[in-house]
């Protein structure tokens, strides 16, 4: 593994090239080019701002708005890293046949990618979040360890999922359908605290607001984003924790799964 580590770490610059083609490529033919990283989360979040802001004020929970799009964000972050991860070998599959180079730079690449765009969506995102009469607290300091877990966790995802794309096809359609049953399960349109404490299913009784935690590292991440970003304080710090471990946890497995198929990668596709 440290030897693995030491030659991704020696392509870094192949990383960064790879990250700057993605974000040129997105915008190129367009008439404002790179403006459009500002203009494509202004936009959004106008538009949800008018539908949750005006047409569908929640009058339990004051701007409403702002506590969608502090969650709404780093998920399109992390769908957008891991759909995109996903056929980022098969993509470059003319690449992989021609030069050596760490396979593994193109899932964590397409990862990158989407942190660079979620970055630039954060100034827009607290620019209407002021004017909301929202303003960041000392916590957002600790905006950084959620940005760092989600990514973790999205790389060592990404990871596996384009391994099994290589050899399985399928997986992408699989997971078109696996993500929006994943949005549902995570609390990207209501907070968790307005989950009921107990629920009864199929004759067992149990807390939904516990086990969606237990169960969905995403739940955990989204919750901290919106406690920060909107409540302005900080909650489930040991639910964090423990989904911080399993964000190692699933890079690690992740990055020795794609290494130990990565041989045969050139032969596939």
């Amino acid at each position: 593994m440290r030897q693995w580590l030491k030659e991704l770490w020696s392509y870094r610059n192949l990383v960064y090239n790879l990250v700057s083609r993605d974000l040129k490529v997105r915008y190129k033919n367009s008439v404002l080019g790179v403006v459009w990283s500002w203009l494509n989360p202004l936009l959004m979040m106008l538009i949800f701002t008018f539908v949750f802001g005006v047409l569908y004020e929640r009058q339990d929970l004051p701007n409403y708005h702002i506590l969608f799009l502090s969650a709404m964000l780093p998920w399109n972050f992390f769908v957008g890293a891991v759909m995109g991860g996903i056929p980022s070998v098969v993509s470059n599959a003319s690449l992989i046949k021609k030069v050596y180079f760490p396979r593994e730079v193109l899932p964590i690449s397409v990862v990158l990618s989407s942190l660079v765009n979620f970055l630039i969506a954060l100034p827009v995102f607290f620019i209407l979040a002021a004017l909301s009469g929202i303003w960041p607290t000392a916590y957002v300091l600790l905006l950084p360890i959620p940005i760092l877990i989600e990514v973790i966790f999205a790389i060592g995802i990404a990871l596996i999922l384009a391994t099994l794309e290589v050899f399985y096809r399928d997986t992408h359609m699989l997971m078109d359908v696996g993500m929006q049953a994943w949005f549902f399960l995570t609390p990207v349109i209501y907070p968790v605290k307005s989950l009921p404490a107990q629920v009864t299913l199929l004759g067992i009784t149990f807390n939904p607001q516990l086990w969606i935690f237990r169960l969905n590292p995403m739940a955990s991440i989204i919750n901290t984003y919106q406690d920060i970003l909107y409540y302005g304080t900080l909650t489930a710090v040991d639910f964090l924790s423990r989904t911080a471990v399993t964000a190692i946890l699933i890079l690690i497995f992740g990055y020795w799964f794609f290494r130990h198929h990565s041989g045969k990668f050139g032969e596939v596709v």
